[in-house]
């Protein structure tokens, strides 16, 4: 288990939490779409759900918002490589098209333009770019564009054409993956600063540190597919690792940890003995 500290901006838990401030997410845009000019003017939010109907599937997306001009922004931090992505993006589209128009509208012109942005560290596409941007055009006369107002970027962190995007994207790129600058970035970048002071701000957080260990736990507990008994233990060994976490990584006692993690008190001795 990797501990807050050593978290990318390539897991989603670190994303979202740096994300959820709208500065941070306005400087990411601005980089990843080379626009200064673009400001946010609503909130940013993480976790946002989207759904047609109850007995539909949902979605949640890492982070939302919307700028001056009434575009919608959704970017997706995806680590993992999956053969579904593309009609995933697509169907992300399609929930987040299906709430921008207010019930009994019937001008179709006032839906928002969307862009759907999803970071990878792979080339979706192998052709070794780390941007591939797509909008709607016609197959016979590839100039015609459909100008809907919806775009799709799909971003690979390990592109090779760097004469293409700019130094500061190049110091974006490296940042994300690896917490690092990118060395031939010459000029200052007040947009990365932004993003490299925010995540350290997360990192630095007792609350976000506890919430990480808490959803740790969680997720932990869940994927533990045994007997009772079995469960039993694997939830006891799961906490021990929480309580060690915390106590390691932001300097608790085992009783602030354990109340951090909202284990019954009753339980404390028992915990206690088991470090």
């Amino acid at each position: 288990m990797k501990t807050l500290q050593e978290l990318t901006l390539l897991d989603k838990f670190l994303f979202d939490e740096a994300m959820e401030d709208s500065e941070t997410y306005e400087a990411l845009l601005r980089i990843i779409l080379g626009d200064e000019e673009l400001n946010l003017l609503t909130q940013s939010q993480t976790e946002k759900e989207f759904r047609t109907a109850p007995w539909l599937r949902s979605i949640r997306v890492d982070v939302f918002a919307m700028d001056e001009n009434s575009t919608i922004y959704n970017t997706e931090m995806q680590k993992e490589k999956r053969d579904d992505l593309i009609k995933r993006s697509r169907y992300y589209q399609a929930l987040i098209d299906s709430s921008l128009l207010a019930p009994g509208e019937v001008d179709f012109n006032n839906i928002k333009n969307t862009t759907i942005i999803m970071i990878t560290p792979f080339d979706m596409f192998g052709l070794g770019k780390y941007v591939y941007a797509f909008e709607y055009g016609c197959t016979d006369f590839p100039e015609l564009k459909l100008e809907d107002g919806a775009r799709r970027i799909f971003i690979n962190t390990h592109g090779k054409n760097h004469e293409d995007v700019s130094s500061e994207f190049l110091a974006l790129m490296k940042f994300i993956e690896y917490n690092e600058n990118e060395e031939t970035i010459i000029e200052s970048s007040p947009n990365l600063d932004k993003i490299k002071a925010r995540v350290s701000q997360v990192k630095a957080s007792e609350e976000v540190g506890v919430k990480f260990m808490q959803r740790w736990e969680e997720e932990a507990i869940i994927r533990h597919d045994a007997e009772e008994k079995g469960i039993e233990k694997g939830t006891d060994n799961t906490r021990i690792e929480s309580i060690r976490n915390l106590m390691k990584n932001l300097k608790l006692t085992a009783e602030k940890a354990m109340e951090a993690l909202d284990i019954p008190k009753t339980d404390y001795e028992k915990y206690k003995s088991m470090l």
